[in-house]
């Protein structure tokens, strides 16, 4: 079912705004702390909004030195990212695939994992609207309430912990809403609509539809009809815009669940990239976004 008809959008070779939320230039006065943290959550819900469907590139934080990921995340940005899901690298990463797995045991064994991170979703949310992508574990670890702070003076818009256990939503959506943070949720499936319901009561910012039912990686087959019976049964239990990622692996495929979703999010084809090549991740960014949206240029993105 396609998502519900819209205005009609804006030019496509309009320059994206730069994003502007670095830690460095938080007010001091904590009204203007505030506001500047709301624009953060502001800037995600416009971009959702939008009658196209908006591009997210999935970046593990931490992968490269931090000049290096700079100008990653620069370049990723020009050739085109709406929106930034930045990765904390995470030793169990149960719900991946072994390329974004790998991904973080490279950016485990550098070390300092929360200031890497930190820095990456400054940088990010600087140039588009940036949510984490987080564990529970590490959440747990370093507190909800001191970690969803941290996220939220670095810029970001919001944190997906994808292994929400339950009878710890609440309190993590406390902490998130205390700072001003959104809390996206990743929907399984195979959800009772009563369990659909309750996930999506506690979720703000987006609700995640995996187009595959594997881990992340997944390169074979997509069942589109499936994801459009769940995307439809998500709208129907909120108003929440959905996004989906998860074994869209080339554009051709972002083509056919574009027309389905707000947003489509591709990572592990970006991350394997930046492994191994990383100069070809731009290319590769290009390409999704020209499925998304085929007339729309890059070149005077800010």
């Amino acid at each position: 079912m396609p998502r519900p008809p819209t205005a009609v959008p804006p030019p496509p070779w309009l320059p994206r705004p730069r994003w502007h939320h670095a830690t460095a230039d938080l007010p001091r006065q904590p009204a203007l702390r505030e506001r500047h943290l709301l624009a953060a959550t502001d800037s995600l819900h416009a971009l959702l909004a939008q009658p196209r469907c908006a591009l997210g590139v999935f970046v593990p934080a931490g992968l490269h030195p931090a000049r290096a990921e700079r100008r990653q995340l620069d370049q990723i940005a020009r050739a085109g990212a709406d929106l930034f899901e930045i990765g904390l690298a995470h030793h169990d990463a149960g719900l991946d695939g072994p390329v974004i797995q790998a991904a973080y045991r490279r950016a485990l064994s550098r070390g300092n994992v929360l200031a890497r991170a930190l820095r990456a979703v400054e940088h990010a949310a600087g140039l588009r609207p940036t949510v984490v992508m987080t564990y529970w574990d590490p959440v747990h670890r370093h507190g909800p309430e001191h970690l969803a702070r941290l996220l939220a003076d670095a810029g970001a818009a919001g944190a997906m912990v994808v292994d929400l256990p339950d009878d710890q939503a609440e309190r993590w959506q406390a902490a998130a809403k205390g700072a001003n943070l959104s809390t996206p949720r990743l929907v399984p499936r195979h959800l009772a609509d009563t369990g659909l319901a309750t996930v999506a009561a506690g979720a703000s910012g987006w609700l995640y539809a995996p187009a595959s039912t594997g881990p992340t990686g997944y390169r074979g087959a997509l069942d589109v009809p499936a994801l459009a019976d769940f995307t439809t049964r998500l709208r129907a239990a909120s108003p929440l815009p959905v996004v989906s990622g998860v074994g869209i692996s080339t554009p051709a495929l972002a083509e056919r669940v574009a027309p389905l979703v707000d947003a489509v999010v591709i990572g592990t084809p970006v991350v394997r990239a930046l492994m191994a090549s990383s100069e070809q991740a731009p290319a590769l960014t290009t390409a999704f976004a020209q499925a998304l949206y085929p007339y729309a240029t890059t070149e005077t993105r800010a």
